[in-house]
């Protein structure tokens, strides 16, 4: 990564903030957005006590405007971009009779579109340099979780659209990485929206079980590096998957049982 320009969304916490260090020790120029002045300028700082190159930008992915500016400081600090890393995202933890419609448009919003509108204006550089684009998804893109059908909605997606990028790009030579980390413990569930849009403020599961947003870190320099197609981690999200591909009967009656056990006053 020696040299290389990476730009990440949502680079401010949790696993954003962990991939901003990790791709900034392996010797790339660091370009990250958020929304939180304060947050950007804290993980500012950690990566200049590093000595690793980096830009701040005050950015909502959202908003394609934002997300144009974004690309454009990026190009105009490092002169090219490499790899753009697509980790912004919102969750959800309301059961779809209870939530407001709101709800699901913003997640959709954020998780997807900010996707489609970062690498819109990535594209021509990232193909220029055959980087890679990568999106940080979730064991919910590929099967869609109780309460969750906002966030398993935009991460589906999320999905199609990065698969079917892929392969209009295989004759570029463009590398497109779909990354589900599962469980990880991060501040995404303390921020998750509830029924009524309001953050939910207290995570409903025990974060220190969870993997790290630092190991998923060093998962995804490996995988950009590699050039993988896609990285499922954790045992459970792999075991989610499988199951959900051979024996979708059985995942839906497991994934029920599951959410019933963590979430019991969904009532479900």
């Amino acid at each position: 990564m020696k040299d290389k320009v990476v730009l990440i969304t949502g680079g401010t916490s949790g696993i954003g903030r962990a991939t901003a260090l990790e791709f900034g020790r392996a010797g790339a120029k660091v370009a990250f957005t958020g929304r939180n002045e304060a947050r950007l300028a804290e993980t500012a700082a950690e990566l200049a006590a590093l000595g690793i190159a980096h830009l701040a930008i005050r950015a909502d992915v959202g908003v394609e405007a934002d997300s144009e500016r974004a690309v454009a400081e990026t190009v105009a600090a490092f002169g090219k971009l490499d790899v753009l890393i697509n980790n912004a995202g919102i969750s959800m933890r309301a059961l779809f009779r209870d939530a407001d419609l709101d709800v699901i448009r913003q997640l959709m919003q954020t998780n997807f579109f900010g996707t489609l509108y970062a690498t819109k204006f990535a594209l021509p550089y990232v193909t220029a340099a055959k980087g890679s684009i990568v999106g940080v998804s979730s064991i919910a893109g590929y099967r869609g979780l109780p309460g969750r059908t906002g966030y398993s909605a935009s991460k589906f997606a999320m999905h199609g659209f990065l698969e079917a990028l892929r392969t209009e790009l295989l004759p570029q030579g463009v590398h497109v990485l779909l990354a589900c980390p599962g469980f990880t413990a991060s501040n995404i569930r303390n921020v998750a929206l509830a029924a009524d849009g309001k953050a939910q403020g207290e995570s409903p599961r025990d974060e220190g079980a969870m993997m790290s947003s630092e190991e998923v870190a060093r998962h995804l320099l490996d995988a950009v590096q590699q050039r993988r197609r896609d990285l499922i981690l954790t045992r459970q999200g792999k075991l989610t998957v499988w199951l959900n591909r051979l024996l979708p009967g059985l995942a839906d009656k497991l994934v029920l049982k599951h959410f019933r056990k963590e979430e019991p006053d969904f009532k479900l």
